[in-house]
């Protein structure tokens, strides 16, 4: 963990209510670690995943859910914005088939992940999944790295339906999953696939393990988001 002041290099929304946020004055990042960052007015910091990072450079995409993010999203490019980095754990390389599944604001975490593969020589099956083609975002910047499917709910993009539902539609052959999304995703990833990994989100409190406000059930007894995630195996995570 580290703390540092970074700079808005630009910030731009991508849909109504998702923004890309560029900032610089950072260390590099891995795949599935993300910062958390201090927004005016607000008491607690907010953890946002790490889209990308090259160079000294952080890409942040950030979805407005409430005053804190809805203030990261009015961030001007020179800005400075306190933030505690180098969060969290990381998602393994390990599988030479990936599927990257991913839900809403949860595709952020993964686009990284992608391009990570891809210097690796390992082209990814991406499935995107979103409520609408209105609410979708970054599909050509994943298909630069990945095979991609979109879903949505209402059909105005890709497969009409859910992320599992367009893998079993589209027959897409994969060794091991790596998700983002809501929870009744996650589980329903977890409960359909018998190897990989999921990127979970909580409140925290601290960010940094310890307040173990964002503990989680698993089988091998509590674990927290912040320090033992946000990446764990879909197997071990106890959904309820």
């Amino acid at each position: 963990m580290r703390r540092e002041l970074l700079t808005v290099r630009s910030n731009r929304a991508l849909t109504g209510d998702v923004f890309e946020l560029v900032l610089s004055g950072a260390q590099p990042h891995s795949p599935g670690q993300f910062v958390e960052l201090c927004a005016d007015g607000c008491y607690l910091r907010r953890p946002i995943s790490v889209a990308d990072s090259e160079g000294d450079s952080l890409t942040l995409l950030i979805k407005i859910v409430g005053q804190g993010t809805e203030e990261l999203s009015r961030l001007a490019a020179g800005d400075a914005v306190d933030a505690l980095t180098g969060l969290g754990n990381t998602f393994d390389l390990s599988a030479r088939k990936p599927l990257l599944i991913g839900g809403g604001i949860g595709c952020a975490p993964l686009y990284m992940l992608a391009k990570s593969f891809a210097a690796a020589g390992v082209r990814p099956s991406a499935v995107l999944g979103f409520r609408s083609s209105a609410d979708a975002y970054y599909v050509d910047e994943f298909a630069a790295f990945c095979d991609v499917t979109v879903a949505t709910d209402d059909g105005t993009m890709g497969v009409k339906g859910n992320v599992i539902q367009a893998v079993a539609e589209k027959g897409i052959e994969f060794d091991r999953y790596y998700a983002c999304g809501p929870a009744v995703m996650l589980r329903a990833a977890a409960r359909a696939y018998p190897c990989g990994q999921v990127s979970l989100e909580a409140r925290m409190g601290c960010g940094f393990g310890a307040c173990m406000g964002c503990s989680i059930k698993t089988v091998g007894g509590f674990r927290r988001v912040c320090k033992e995630g946000p990446v764990f195996e879909g197997a071990e995570v106890i959904w309820e």
